[in-house]
């Protein structure tokens, strides 16, 4: 169990942003930390963190161990609130909120389910593109794409190679064309959303070469809710760049269209992401278990492959 608490207190190093406070975090005192930083570095026979007296660092092997480290610890907390959750009824309130698109089409059916299993439990749900502030807002977890915006936030992969695509429906590739590349885009209407003062008109791409592309796109529609845009694509209103999981029911279905799948599109991983990992409740991990679970069936590509499967 010391090494799990060692383990533990590196990666809330790396998350606070200094020994000094994860310490304060854990309750441990400034000597009793860099003691047990100093036996696990010893363990391993690498340098975690670089210190100077001012700031830290990771070092190339802390960088490389942190994402095990994580790994390990989300196991084992994992199976902590598995037998946890065998003795004892799952309760309370969980405040969780998700974006809109992905939220209504997605989610939605699937907290269902969990509270199906869990009926002790209550859930409040707010649906919102913007994020919330897990510290002045009454909300316990996000699932939100991207990286988490707050290095100090905790966050639980669900679909970590999930990508942008571009889509249209058949019916306007039918009345405009399909493009053959992304530059072609210039020619057509895009469907873009927009977060705050910030719209989302810059699409960046990799060539099938390698060669990265940004592109800035001229949108005749745009929404400050995801949903609203995919809609307007599957009405034949223009193309979108949309998450694949956004989408995945609707090409399935025929409604949409990929386009230009031999160019490498943006980014898009799906996280759970909290305040601090004390926040990783049992409920919460059962949670986190049960959508990753979802998502492999809902579609297994955007979990496991890169531009291609997402």
């Amino acid at each position: 169990m010391k090494a799990l608490a060692d383990l533990q207190l590196f990666v809330a190093t790396v998350e606070a942003g200094s020994l000094s406070a994860a310490a304060r975090r854990l309750g441990l005192t400034p000597a009793g930390a860099s003691a047990a930083i100093k036996r696990l570095e010893a363990e391993l026979g690498v340098p975690l963190l670089l210190r100077t007296t001012r700031k830290q660092r990771l070092s190339p092997q802390g960088e490389l161990f942190l994402g095990h480290a994580r790994q390990a610890l989300d196991a084992i907390e994992a199976a902590q609130a598995a037998l946890q959750a065998r003795q004892e009824r799952i309760a309370g309130r969980l405040r969780v909120s998700v974006p809109s698109d992905l939220g209504r089409q997605v989610l939605q059916p699937w907290l269902d389910e969990f509270l199906d299993r869990h009926p002790a439990l209550t859930l409040h749900l707010q649906v919102s593109d913007r994020l919330a502030d897990v510290f002045g807002q009454p909300v316990d977890i996000l699932v939100r794409y991207g990286s988490p915006p707050d290095s100090t936030l905790v966050a639980l992969p669900l679909a970590p190679h999930n990508r942008r695509v571009l889509v249209a429906s058949p019916a306007y590739l039918a009345r405009r064309g399909r493009p053959a590349s992304p530059p072609d885009l210039a020619a057509h209407a895009t469907l873009c959303y927009t977060l705050g003062e910030h719209v989302h008109d810059h699409w960046r791409f990799h060539a099938p070469g390698g060669a990265p592309l940004e592109l800035a796109v001229q949108p005749s529609r745009v929404a400050d809710d995801g949903e609203v845009v995919r809609r307007w694509a599957v009405a034949g209103q223009g193309i979108a760049y949309k998450s694949a999981l956004d989408v995945a029911d609707d090409l399935r279905a025929g409604c949409l269209e990929l386009l230009c799948p031999d160019w490498a599109t943006e980014p898009s991983p799906l996280n759970l992401m909290c305040a601090d990992r004390r926040q990783l409740s049992p409920a919460v991990r059962l949670l986190h278990a049960h959508l990753l679970a979802r998502l492999r069936q809902h579609w297994p590509a955007a979990l496991l492959g890169p531009q291609g499967a997402a």
